[in-house]
């Protein structure tokens, strides 16, 4: 929002200065955006009066005109097209400093001029440079023409936060600003406007909850092509607003200065009363701003008995509009609830300054007042004659108290309070309180809605006391070694395992695309955002599958040759608050060359079995295998899930070619996704002693069917092997000459050693013959 300070110093004037009265601002809670002047400084210009114009000897687009500055009379040369005798204008005396010239006496063509007779233009305040700034008729000739257009003047720009609609208005403006400086508010004097005629319009509220509060008036004989008085023309173009109508300016104006919207209808072009009601589906409204609605059903429209006038809280609509030819009007003014305003703005694609508030809050206790000094200003400028208020009320919200403990407080902020001097700070906020013991029982006034628990009224305290005032203290504390258990691992050590694998880390939005669910997870119901910030993130995602792909695919549409990333982040499967329904989940992509090109490693692109390692490697030392099975977002034979102690904990395969195809992705990433726990979960490290005895290397081979898995066969062997077995491992497979169709051969690696002596060959022979029997029996396997 942005006024005029002197404007605002009407109210209350602190002694501060501008940039002073910003900071306080500012420190208060209203962020000030920018503070500019109304006008650059310049100095020696007056209010001149033209006597005389007459043309230059030497040039027929010159004029030589005499201007009266309230001494002797001052011959000027001027090129302005609007020069004329009786005008009165800026006029700048020898010696002036404007911005970026200076004035003197000089000649012109042969004419000797005393001055400049100046534009908006070359006053700095404007572009515009058709002609002559034109003064108001009674402005005190010879006066300086800053005072007389208030030019000492700042523009003050501030952006409230979404809680404190109540400082949309010159008056909560001042208000905050008596309370932070202590200065005296002076409120606006608005007083009752009583009635000189009898007619009203009846009012119904069919939507009481979206609108509890609505009032208006008839005032009849007005004079719409009424110019507005040019103090409150300046007050709204240094506010923003341009001049439309005297009519329209004042509510303009109103709203402004007490922060509540207004709307004035033609009173001819309403049929019958006024209903608050919620628009029927498709029902048509077109708007000031010329755009032809069809309407949803919850959209709220005041409306007569026969259709909609305009769209409640946003903007009135053109058929009802006032014009120059208006007579009647009916003003408007309503406390409409801000759900039923927000987010339409977002909707409709276009919102305005009334929207703005109603959706941040109004005051509902200031309604009727802003409509009186609407209707005053209205008969004060354009005449006419007002009827009495007519009025519908519904349940209006409620301020109920909030109990402050001085003592709570006092900690929280970290400095001492006197109760008395809280007390006060809650007075100059005009908040009610009652003392309870030690504490306070506060209910704040009916403009501030956002004061509903103790730790409101301590950020009140903080503020009105001033953030400045409170010392910086560093806080002390004892510290302490915290326990770290060595069955678990931290993120950290997660993050540093996978970038050790050189892998980089990314960090993504929970919001997903909709169609990233379906594709890569099978979700054709995902938890959909009730208010989602972009469409194409209206969903949460249940994987980091998609996050991670969609990386690759920015990536690899600008020419990266080679990306490895990992993302450590919460996926939602449910709607509870438990572990269970928003797991965190660890995920990894490799797409491209399996290692950065180089002379001394062949180039090859990274496969399944890389991204294997990477898993194995993140999961070690427990031992791990891989179930072949079916993901909607792999290749159907190139995935797998990832198992430990007969538990799945994870998926990791080949992007499906659709989806290879779909994201235009030269080559089929490797992906795989983990539960965070299972990679955090490990076995707690025990001692086992260091054999000094030589080991024992036996090998087996042996034929088994194609579909035998070889982690079912090592976990078999491992099952049956003696204690002395102390490793077995897989080291070749071979398909071919020699072996029969349908068959395999596997080789496994069995290395045999004992702590406490050196291994006979009987020993030995034993634990090798059970190993064979558990091939031959279980896996109906052919020693080769």
């Amino acid at each position: 929002m942005k006024f005029s300070e002197n404007w605002l110093r009407t109210f209350v004037d602190p002694p501060l200065t501008t940039r002073e009265l910003a900071h306080a601002l500012a420190m208060g809670g209203l962020d000030v955006e920018h503070v500019e002047p109304v006008a650059p400084p310049f100095d020696r210009v007056v209010v001149g009066e033209v006597l005389a114009v007459d043309r230059h000897p030497g040039a027929d687009r010159l004029s030589v005109c005499t201007v009266n500055v309230g001494v002797a009379p001052l011959s000027i040369v001027c090129g302005a097209p609007n020069v004329r005798a009786g005008s009165r204008v800026p006029t700048a005396l020898a010696g002036a400093k404007l911005p970026g010239i200076e004035i003197r006496v000089t000649s012109v063509r042969g004419v000797e001029s005393h001055g400049m007779l100046c534009s908006a233009r070359e006053l700095g305040l404007s572009e515009d440079a058709a002609g002559l700034l034109e003064l108001p008729n009674d402005a005190p000739i010879g006066a300086d023409v800053r005072q007389v257009l208030d030019l000492d003047d700042h523009l003050i720009t501030i952006k409230p936060t979404p809680n404190r609609g109540d400082c949309l208005g010159l008056a909560g403006i001042a208000r905050e600003v008596s309370a932070i400086t202590g200065s005296s508010f002076s409120p606006i004097e608005v007083g009752i406007v009583s009635a000189s005629l009898d007619d009203t319009l009846r009012i119904e509220l069919a939507a009481p909850r979206a609108c509890p509060r609505y009032c208006g008036r008839l005032v009849r004989g007005v004079n719409a092509g009424a110019a507005a008085p040019r103090w409150m023309v300046e007050r709204l173009t240094r506010s923003g607003i341009r001049s439309v109508s005297a009519i329209v300016d004042i509510t303009n104006y109103v709203m402004l200065e007490l922060g509540q919207p207004l709307h004035a209808f033609d009173a001819a072009r309403i049929d019958g009363g006024i209903c608050v009601r919620f628009a029927h589906e498709g029902e048509k409204l077109v708007l000031l701003n010329g755009e032809n609605l069809e309407l949803a059903a919850d959209f709220l429209v005041i409306a007569d008995e026969r259709k909609a006038l305009a769209l409640a809280g946003i903007m009135g609509g053109a058929e009802s509009a006032v014009t120059r030819s208006t007579v009647d009007i009916f003003l408007e003014s309503a406390f409409f609830d801000p759900e039923a305003i927000a987010g339409k703005s977002r909707l409709l694609g276009f919102g305005s300054d009334a929207s703005y508030r109603f959706e941040r809050g109004v005051d509902y206790a200031a309604t009727r007042d802003a409509l009186d000094r609407a209707t005053r200003l209205v008969i004060e400028v354009c005449g006419g004659r007002a009827g009495p208020v007519s009025e519908a009320c519904a349940a209006l919200p409620q301020r109920k108290p909030v109990t402050l403990r001085i003592a709570r407080a006092e900690r929280i902020l970290g400095i001492p309070l006197k109760a008395e001097a809280v007390a006060e700070i809650f007075r100059r906020l005009s908040f009610a309180q009652t003392p309870l013991g030690s504490d306070l029982a506060v209910t704040p006034p009916s403009f501030r809605f956002d004061i509903t628990i103790e730790e409101d009224l301590i950020e009140e305290v903080a503020r009105i006391h001033g953030y400045e005032n409170i010392p910086a203290v560093l806080p002390q504390m004892r510290a302490a070694m915290l326990p770290a258990p060595e069955q678990r691992r931290d993120a950290s050590t997660v993050r540093q395992l996978l970038v050790a694998r050189d892998y980089q880390e990314v960090v993504t939005f929970g919001f997903v695309e909709r169609q990233w669910e379906e594709d890569f997870c099978g979700n054709t119901q995902p938890l959909a955002l009730a208010n989602p910030i972009a469409s194409h993130m209206s969903v949460m995602r249940s994987s980091l599958i998609g996050s991670l792909v969609n990386c690759v695919a920015f990536n690899a549409s600008r020419r990266q040759p080679r990306v490895r990333a990992f993302e450590i982040g919460r996926c939602f499967v449910g709607s509870g608050d438990d572990t269970d329904a928003q797991p965190m989940r660890v995920g990894g992509i490799a797409y491209g060359l399996a290692a950065s090109e180089q002379w001394g490693v062949p180039k090859r692109n990274a496969d399944f079995f890389d991204a294997k390692s990477d898993v194995e490697a993140l999961l070690a030392p427990q031992a791990v295998h891989f179930e072949a099975a079916v993901h909607p977002a792999f290749h159907p034979g190139r995935s797998a899930r990832v198992m430990r102690a007969g538990r799945n904990i994870g998926w990791i395969g080949e992007l499906h070619p659709r989806w290879q195809a779909k994201y235009d992705l030269p080559l089929a990433p490797i992906v795989f996704e983990l539960d965070f726990r299972h990679v955090t979960e490990g076995e707690l490290p025990s001692y086992r002693d260091i054999s000094r005895f030589p080991a024992v290397r036996r090998d087996l081979s042996a034929e088994f069917d194609e579909e035998v898995g070889h982690d079912r066969v090592l976990a078999a062997m491992q099952q049956a092997a003696p204690a002395i077995v102390s490793e077995i491992g897989l080291f070749d497979v071979f398909r071919g000459s020699g072996v029969g169709k349908g068959k395999k051969s596997l080789a496994f690696r069995v290395l045999l050693q004992d702590t406490e002596k050196t291994l006979t060959e009987a020993e030995v022979d034993s634990a090798v013959a059970g190993l064979r029997d558990v091939l031959q029996q279980q896996f109906r396997a052919k020693l080769r």
